[in-house]
């Protein structure tokens, strides 16, 4: 296998008299290992710490020592004073000990003679030994070189010995079952016949520091005999002659392919997106930072585009959300056929996508681009047996125009995004400061929400809803305002969406519901007879989850409040959505007492076969529709079709902003069944709207 100058053993040397010993743990771990004689490594009380392969095989225990077995124990009975005073000598100098013994293995053991050498250090805790056999010198070699053999053929690491040009001169059984091959087959084959490229360019690179007497570790990655790949610590130790010419090198090696599949499994987890196979969150950070630095190095800018895909949500509650991920996917290669290899396309979650356009030096680039995706994401998607169809809103933020901080263009690039949907969506904007300025607003909005509900700031105004067949003012809708304390009165339009962006539309839904339901029973009360309160609902309140309506139910019983007094009005959206949770939120209205219009209805995307699946009980006709109500116009002709078709479903229809008597009159002559706007009255407040319902409604 190759010799060790004579004053070495494996690391630990002697000179001048003394020890010199490697302070690499992993060096004794995987060098003193192989190494011919007996080392250990013992606490103060001989508790054996660590031991290599002939150690543990002359004393005959688990290398590990898990039962954490004293040397002292296997000193012969008559030597123990003498190992006593050699321990306590070693541990008080950094004098190499020397003492030679009689070593026992239990009771009935013949004994054998060895020769220990020995180094602590002052003040420290562990001992160091060397144990040599102390047998004739002919004897000792065979039966050392014997053991030796024996321990090295049967290791379970694998153990491989190359020449000074680097070819195999040894290999035991375990290293080549490690590659698939057998002994004979890797004999006086050169090392990098078995590695991969970057190992080869490795294994050159350290030639001079073997032949220097350097003992080094590294990874590398060998290419099996079937071609799989096989990473492995190989720990070298080189060998030299007597005169200390370079032979070789003898190695260990180690199998770490699981677990370095298992740290790249880890790393690619926390890195990439299990779904698109794209940078996640995580990586497009760590890019967009570098990426930012390095065009403030160049004098370049970069742009940020925030991509958002448009109409997903109803791809993914129409068809299921396996279709769903099958358009993500395709959305990201389309995408990605778009960009340089040079950009960064990342998906940050859901159907948001990011892309890093670095090193550009005009900003019609960033423009090119984001038209390319936008073309590209208006073909139609094929999903199984259906297809679907997306489009693209897209948001650019500059550097270093837009904003120095990588966290900061995001948001930007996140708020041009919504301006481009805001407008209209399929299209691309750019960040202004305008937008930033919007931004602060929405922020400080919702701080002011915030105070609102702390402190009762909201107001329930009613506009009466007249039935056209009696003129009576059966019905009221509740319509939200907010007496805001700097801004004087304001209305929905004003802070609705940035209650339902926040969430805060949750606690002001709930006001208002309990609040409407208060009021619809102090008029009942009052007047005598049957009347109903409208309350509009935030798709946001509809999706949340039965805490709120299960509180409502209870509140609705303490009240004794008459069936039917509540109208929930929804968005023709809604009916889009996954039908389950749609139908069965409208059952707990039912089992509520309450029921339901469909308010705005026509300028939605809902199909009037889904009327008749869900259990609506007015619809809405929206303002729209009826603002240009003339004899001959075509807005008549759509109304008078939405009368009939509501009809015979069995639904009834209300008008909403019915403005002058004319309009008025062609809905009654349409058959229409409610009427409610400014040709009766704004919206007021109860103690007004008290006085109105007492009589037969009036024209204003």
């Amino acid at each position: 296998m190759g010799g060790t100058p004579p004053a070495v053993y494996n690391g630990m040397q002697l000179a001048d008299g003394k020890l010199e010993l490697s302070t690499d743990q992993d060096y004794f771990n995987d060098l003193y290992l192989l190494a011919p004689v007996g080392y250990f490594v013992l606490a103060s009380d001989t508790t054996i710490q660590q031991m290599n392969l002939v150690g543990a095989d002359l004393l005959g225990l688990p290398r590990h020592n898990p039962d954490a077995v004293p040397f002292r124990q296997f000193v012969a009975q008559r030597f123990l004073a003498d190992f006593d005073a050699f321990v306590a000598n070693s541990l008080s100098t950094d004098e190499a000990q020397r003492l030679s013994l009689q070593m026992t293995r239990g009771r009935g053991d013949r004994g054998f003679a060895v020769t220990l050498l020995g180094s602590g250090t002052p003040g420290a805790a562990q001992l160091r030994l060397v144990l040599e056999m102390a047998e004739g010198k002919l004897a000792a070699l065979e039966k050392s070189e014997e053991r030796f053999r024996r321990i090295v053929h049967s290791a379970e690491e694998g153990i491989w010995e190359i020449d000074a040009a680097a070819r195999t001169s040894f290999v035991n059984p375990k290293m080549a079952a490690m590659l698939g091959y057998t002994i004979e087959e890797m004999l006086e084959q050169p090392l990098v016949r078995f590695m991969d490229d970057e190992g080869r360019s490795l294994l050159e690179r350290n030639i001079a520091r073997r032949q220097q007497g350097i003992a080094e570790r590294h990874e590398f990655k060998f290419l099996r005999k079937d071609g799989s790949e096989m990473w492995a610590t190989l720990a070298t130790n080189p060998i030299f002659d007597a005169d200390g010419s370079y032979l070789g090198a003898l190695a260990l090696v180690s199998d770490i392919t699981e677990r370095k599949l298992s740290t790249e499994l880890i790393w690619h987890q926390a890195n990439y997106d299990s779904l698109t196979a794209l940078p996640n969150r995580n990586m497009f950070q760590d890019r967009l930072s570098q990426e930012m630095k390095k065009a403030r190095r160049d004098g370049l800018f970069l742009a940020l585009l925030f991509i958002d895909l448009d109409q997903f949500k109803e791809i993914n509650d129409r068809l299921g959300h396996e279709m769903g991920d099958a358009l993500l996917v395709e959305a990201a290669s389309r995408i990605g056929a778009c960009v340089r290899a040079s950009d960064t396309l990342a998906r940050l979650g859901g159907d948001e996508f990011v892309v890093i356009l670095p090193g550009l030096d005009h900003i019609t680039s960033a423009e090119r681009v984001a038209q390319q995706i936008i073309a590209s994401l208006n073909r139609p998607f094929m999903l199984g047996d259906a297809t679907g169809s997306v489009s693209a809103s897209i948001g650019i933020a500059l550097h270093p125009s837009d904003a120095n901080d990588p966290e900061q263009l995001l948001r930007n690039a996140d708020q041009a995004m919504y301006a481009a949907k805001n407008a209209g969506r399929n299209r691309y904007s750019y960040f202004t400061q305008d937008m930033q300025a919007a931004a602060q607003l929405r922020l400080r909005i919702t701080r002011d929400l915030q105070m609102a509900v702390a402190n009762q700031q909201f107001e329930l105004h009613y506009q009466p809803i007249v039935n056209l067949h009696t003129g009576a003012i059966e019905r009221a809708e509740a319509l939200l305002r907010w007496r805001h304390p700097e801004r004087g009165m304001l209305n929905p339009v004003d802070f609705i969406g940035s209650a339902e962006a926040s969430g805060i539309i949750l606690e002001i839904g709930d006001w208002v519901f309990r609040n409407a339901a208060d009021q619809a029973k102090r008029w009942q009360q009052e007047l005598g007879r049957p009347f109903q309160i409208s309350v509009n609902q935030s798709p946001v309140q509809f999706r949340t989850g039965p805490e709120f309506f299960e509180k409502w139910m209870h509140y609705v019983e303490q009240l004794a409040l008459a069936p039917r007094s509540i109208v929930i009005e929804i968005t023709e959206r809604l009916l889009l959505e996954d039908s389950g949770p749609v139908v069965e939120r409208l059952r707990q209205f039912k089992a509520m007492g309450l029921q339901v219009a469909l308010d705005d209805f026509g300028t939605g995307h809902s199909v009037l076969a889904h009327l008749k699946n869900f259990d609506i009980d007015y619809l809405k006709i929206d303002r729209s529709f009826v603002m240009d109500l003339a004899g001959d116009s075509g807005d008549l002709a759509l109304c008078e079709g939405i009368i009939v078709m509501a009809h015979k479903l069995g639904l009834k229809v209300v008008a909403e902003g019915v403005e002058t008597e004319t309009q008025l009159n062609l809905l009654k002559a349409a058959g229409c069944d409610y009427a409610q706007g400014y040709v009766y009255a704004h919206p007021m407040p109860p103690a007004q709207m008290t006085a109105m319902t007492r009589g037969p409604a009036r024209l204003a």
